[in-house]
């Protein structure tokens, strides 16, 4: 199609603060698996072994396809590796599999044109495909500046030709930590760079008559990431465009971090409504993203299903559009709220309250030889107990929260606060002098005992919802507030029933559930309000999970929403076949000695292409440079090269310690 497809779009970029509907974009095809428009949201990876290794590439592939993948996508740095591309896909073909296939294209534009004769698409990357990027600062006059647009516009021109004739579709790709120079100059290191970088392409395009584009905005930090996809689609908005939304962070790292950072980035853009794409980066085998990618879009997939067979209630929206005034909670008790990082509550009223050891689970490790406790920094700050009464003295610096009519008995209330409803709060005989929890939704604001509320210096609100729409519901009550005049502090609650976890997926996920979905459930739910500011607290309920795991993926969410750092953070890119070591093996290691590091991101990246632009975030870097060589990075700046790699963390760890960041693991206990 020749045209732009007409756009209907309800409500601008973030539907989601009044209701859940898709942003509507145009339908890409990417050989015979379309994408956006009214089709399904689609699941992609990417290889990791070397593009020259012919069945090697099949055969993961293959693993890639069965486990869920609607589209793969391989490596192509340099022609031989395009070409090869043709023996992939016609082994696959032979094997039965039509999977579309995207060729990954970074720095070399013959490459990109050889490849985009073979596959069914092709991803660059403007920071780097026609421009470049050597970390210099220049000052563009404006005619210098459109003369640099003019010669890209020059060697860019030749591969959407080839793409028009062959039917090729495109993903112009943006990446947070590989703008250009050019783009750097004039932009910074932000959102609007990432946005421009990209734009600039698709006007190209458009004025080569060329429509069939996906396009994206990753980056290793999800506010980052979350920012520029909606800046995206606002001015796409702005200039008539609906292109499909390929969603992604970059570097997300392995295990739970990475299923949480992940999930904070996509999973908020998903509730937003947008993204036709995704492609979750792990660190770990290409088959073990899809079931990942599987389980967050599975939510949005019964969300249609049942709003096509239920009604769902309105949520309540008291006037006044107020989404660009931030959230700014008073401070209660010089503990939470305010300036203060949010605050992790868990549940232990059903564990053994006998046991001082049952502290253990939420970072309180009990030492009984010394009658202490040691506290960690991932040592929860409420304990929700109800109606329960441990038989062990408490520490100190825990608080600890009970149900009214059982905190109105205790003769002992230091660090122990009520919770009440909101009409038992009404009609408390007494309260606390310091702290007051009141649980509360955003369906009670138009009743008659949120009107007669009386709130103090004392109250923190514990948000809830049973709305099928249940961020939306909860951001909704958030800016409900803004316009009512009051900023209580508030711990969002999201409670998980074991039925949430349960389904078809969970043949694909085990072993990991239900575990590994409430990891990305409360980290798209929470993370959603974290990234905008929202919540002076967060409280994951879920009886199908332990509280250790609560208190880890509690704390998990905080660190990738960046609102409480309390671990080393990784950036590690999910390898390819440009990877020159064995990343799964290398970031463990790295992990295993400076894990203890708290508040430090260390990037480990496979290859260059991946190195100083992508690891932009991080505070020092181990990048593979050749066959057995690794470079080393103090942000952006080389600090050693080529250093053997058996000698490579030592190094690291020498350059850490010279700069008087390294901390001894012996001191911190």
């Amino acid at each position: 199609m020749d045209t732009k497809d007409a756009m209907i779009l309800s409500g601008g970029y973030c539907n989601s603060k009044t209701a859940y509907s898709r942003f509507v974009t145009r339908e890409v095809h990417v050989g015979d698996v379309p994408m956006g428009g009214d089709n399904p949201i689609r699941i992609q990876s990417m290889t990791t072994v070397d593009t020259m290794d012919t069945l090697g590439s099949v055969e993961q592939t293959i693993r890639m396809v069965d486990a869920g993948c609607e589209y793969v996508r391989i490596t192509a740095p340099s022609i031989k590796e395009a070409e090869n591309l043709a023996n992939i896909k016609k082994e696959l073909r032979l094997r039965g599999y039509d999977v579309p296939l995207v060729a990954d294209i970074h720095f070399t534009p013959n490459a990109a044109e050889v490849a985009a004769r073979i596959v069914e698409k092709v991803r660059i990357n403007p920071g780097n495909y026609a421009d470049k990027k050597r970390f210099d600062q220049i000052n563009y006059t404006d005619s210098a500046y459109q003369a640099e647009l003019d010669r890209i516009y020059k060697k860019f021109a030749p591969l959407v030709k080839i793409c028009q004739e062959y039917g090729t579709a495109m993903r112009i790709g943006t990446n947070h930590g590989s703008l250009s120079d050019r783009i750097m100059s004039r932009y910074g290191d932000t959102p609007e760079g990432m946005v421009e970088s990209a734009l600039e392409f698709i006007r190209i395009c458009e004025d080569l008559r060329f429509y069939n584009l996906v396009v994206s905005m990753k980056s290793s930090n999800p506010q980052v990431m979350v920012r520029a996809y909606r800046l995206l689609v606002e001015k796409m908005v702005e200039e008539n465009m609906n292109y499909p939304l390929h969603l992604g962070v970059t570097e997300a790292g392995d295990g739970e971090d990475g299923r949480i950072k992940s999930a904070v980035g996509i999973g908020t853009l998903l509730e937003d409504g947008l993204g036709d794409t995704i492609r979750v980066s792990l660190t770990e085998e290409p088959e073990k993203e899809a079931p990942v990618a599987l389980a967050l879009i599975k939510r949005y997939q019964q969300r249609k299903q049942y709003l096509q067979s239920n009604s769902t209630p309105e949520i309540v929206n008291i006037p006044g559009d107020t989404f660009t005034i931030p959230y700014e909670a008073d401070e209660v008790n010089a503990f939470i709220g305010g300036a203060l990082v949010p605050r992790v509550v868990v549940d232990l009223s059903r564990e053994n309250l006998k046991d001082p050891f049952v502290l253990g689970s939420v970072g309180y490790r009990y030492d009984a030889l010394n009658d202490k406790y040691h506290i960690g920094d991932q040592s929860v700050d409420f304990v929700y107990l109800g109606n329960s009464l441990p038989s062990f003295t408490l520490p100190g610096n825990l608080k600890v929260i009970y149900e009214y009519e059982t905190w109105h008995t205790l003769a002992q209330r230091d660090n122990k606060h009520p919770i009440f409803s909101l009409d038992a709060y009404h009609n408390a005989a007494e309260r606390d002098p310091s702290l007051n929890l009141v649980r509360v939704s955003n369906s009670d604001l138009l009743t008659e005992s949120f009107a007669n509320l009386q709130i103090d210096r004392t109250v923190v609100f514990v948000l809830e919802t049973s709305h099928i729409h249940g961020m939306a519901d909860q951001r909704q009550f958030f800016n409900n507030l803004r316009s009512i005049g009051i900023a209580p502090p508030i711990i969002v609650k999201r409670t998980y029933e074991p039925a949430a976890f349960s389904g078809p997926l969970g043949d694909v996920m085990n072993p990991e559930e239900p575990v590994s979905k409430l990891q990305l459930y409360a980290a798209t739910d929470l993370g959603a309000l974290l990234v905008d500011g929202l919540g002076s607290g967060i409280w994951i309920d879920s009886l199908a999970t332990a509280a250790d795991k609560i208190a880890s993926i509690s704390f998990g969410i905080l660190q990738a929403t960046r609102s409480r750092i309390s671990k080393t953070e990784y950036i590690s890119c999910p390898s390819c076949g440009r990877t020159l070591f064995d990343l799964q093996e290398t970031t463990q290691m790295i992990r295993s000695r400076t894990s203890h590091l708290k508040g430090l991101k260390i990037g480990i990246m496979g290859c260059i292409v991946n190195g100083p632009g992508e690891m932009a975030d991080a505070d020092y870097g181990y990048v593979g440079a050749g066959p057995d060589k690794i470079t080393l990075y103090r942000g952006k700046e080389v600090v050693k090269r080529n250093v053997s790699a058996d000698k490579a963390l030592d190094e690291l760890i020498d350059i850490i310690k010279n700069d008087g960041r390294w901390i001894d693991e012996q001191a911190q206990h």
